[in-house]
């Protein structure tokens, strides 16, 4: 007899586990992902992205512009099973020129990772990534990776973790030694030992113990690492944070794991405590208030729309996190904005490049899909309603060019670029008051270079950017005042919607502005 739908759903529901990774360059991201894939037997050989980048690029490398600088622009999605979950990892581009697409990747997410270098810390970029997560109060677990190498003392990095991020930590496990005296961790969940003997990735152990005071602890620690370790896990007993599942729930307090990914060591106890406290696919807000991921009427938005991912073809993908009931290939649903209903016919699943068609899908679930023209960022599709997600955030950008096309005769097809690239949410626009001078606004440098690559390969057009000087904008709120009569010794411009937007040059710049309107209130994200 086949299980009724209402139990199938809230078992696929409860499968899944949706995250992304946020890191900063270098701090070991493509390596975790890889070894994650591989004890989901996603991949056959861990490597196979590194062997792959000389003759073929890495496999989510598309654009042409990323085989030239050889990194990853656009943010994929790669699914695998382990354990009786399905999980989907949410790549996020790990180069400093990163994007608003790596904030927006981000929302799509239920839960994230932090993955810390032991030897640097929390960098900026981690903490920007760091702090959309916190805003939407969504789990933070974090890996401290490369303790094979010389890094900071653990205590101090925990330090760092609440006060460069605010957030308390409970370790899970501790290490035993660091750098080449890395010897492996004690974790203080399970009361075992996970040995790490020599550079062969195959001698990795566990070992069940009765507690720290264990003799095999001695033994495998000896003398030195022992005290050091007993020293250090009676103080963060007495001193530490106590575990508490709620907390870790809101967001306020992150598990931390120490391992090496490279050496796949403690990756496997991170991912089995990981899918054991991670949350399952959440409700999301909408105009009719919570839609609950159980409720059989298929729903879902698009967080991304990328271009170009096969340049045979052409062709756009809108990425869509599904959010309620079940998706079908083939099915109709509603196109809430324009009103219209469409078909869904050539979904698509991916791990990196290689693409299947996808039949079925649940809650939790990325999907692309074929993108004629008709999606923007933040779409609702949904079966038998009219509502719409929340809208999603429009990040403060920090870098402004102005822009202009070198040959007037193509106006046109510049505008439709112009146009055509801030509804895929790759740059946003801005207007100058009276000269209707039109000023692009970015999180990374990437975009300006996507843009001009794009521009001139899709639109056949070639743009100049010059560089201002703004670092900040600023949205302004006053009932009482006509913005467009403040004092401010800054740019004062609009954006796509004429809201009323501030280009500050310096900190100073924005707290004089500040002070002098005390009635307004500047926003950094579009009210």
């Amino acid at each position: 007899m086949s299980m009724n739908m209402p139990q199938k759903m809230q078992e696929e529901v409860e499968k899944r586990r949706t995250f992304a990774i946020i890191s900063h360059p270098d701090a070991g991201k493509t390596t975790l992902t890889e070894k994650l894939l591989l004890f989901g037997g996603a991949i056959r050989l861990a490597g196979t992205v590194k062997g792959r980048k000389a003759s073929k690029h890495a496999t989510s490398d598309w654009m042409e512009i990323e085989k030239q600088r050889g990194i990853s622009v656009t943010s994929s999605v790669m699914q695998f099973d382990y354990d009786g979950h399905r999980v989907n990892i949410l790549d996020t581009p790990g180069h400093q020129d990163f994007s608003e697409d790596t904030y927006r990747t981000l929302t799509a997410a239920d839960s994230a990772v932090m993955l810390i270098d032991s030897a640097k810390g929390v960098e900026l970029q981690t903490k920007k990534l760091f702090q959309v997560c916190r805003k939407r109060g969504i789990p933070i677990f974090t890996f401290i990776n490369k303790m094979d190498r010389e890094g900071q003392n653990p205590f101090e990095l925990l330090e760092e973790l609440e006060q460069v991020l605010g957030i308390r930590s409970y370790p899970m496990n501790w290490p035993i030694g660091s750098g080449k005296q890395f010897r492996g961790v004690y974790d203080r969940q399970q009361t075992q030992v996970e040995l790490f003997q020599g550079d062969d990735h195959k001698m990795i152990e566990v070992r069940k113990v009765s507690g720290y005071e264990d003799p095999l602890v001695k033994e495998i620690a000896g003398e030195f690492f022992y005290d050091q370790l007993i020293q250090d896990l009676e103080l963060l007993d007495v001193a530490g944070d106590p575990f508490d599942y709620e907390k870790v729930q809101s967001g306020e307090l992150t598990p931390v794991f120490f391992g090496s990914a490279i050496n796949n060591f403690g990756v496997q106890t991170f991912l089995e405590n990981f899918l054991e406290l991670a949350p399952i696919p959440t409700p999301r807000r909408s105009t009719q208030g919570d839609i609950d991921p159980l409720s059989e009427q298929f729903s879902g938005y698009v967080f991304k729309i990328q271009a170009n991912m096969n340049p045979a073809h052409r062709d756009r993908i809108a990425f869509l996190r599904i959010c309620s009931g079940k998706f079908e290939r083939g099915m109709s649903v509603k196109h809430v904005r324009p009103g219209k209903d469409i078909k869904l016919a050539q979904p698509q699943q991916f791990l990196a490049q290689d693409r299947d068609i996808v039949e079925e899908a649940y809650p939790g679930d990325i999907i692309g899909l074929f993108d004629p023209g008709i999606f923007r960022i933040g779409d609702t599709l949904c079966q038998g309603g009219n509502y719409e997600f929340d809208e999603l955030p429009t990040f403060s950008p920090e870098l402004f060019s102005k822009v202009t096309v070198k040959n007037a005769l193509k106006h046109k097809q510049f505008q439709k670029g112009i146009d055509q690239l801030t509804e895929e949410g790759t740059i946003q626009v801005f207007r100058t008051i009276g000269f209707d001078d039109m000023i692009l606004g970015v999180v990374g440098q990437l975009q300006f270079e996507v843009l001009e690559y794009r521009m001139k390969a899709e639109y056949g057009v070639e743009v100049q950017l010059q560089r201002m000087n703004f670092q900040f904008a600023r949205w302004i709120v006053d009932k009482d005042v006509d913005p467009a009569k403040f004092r401010i010794n800054s740019q004062l411009v609009k954006d796509k919607k004429n809201n009323f937007v501030v280009l500050f040059e310096s900190e100073y710049a924005m707290r004089s502005a500040m002070d002098k309107n005390p009635t307004a209130q500047f926003l950094e994200n579009a009210p």
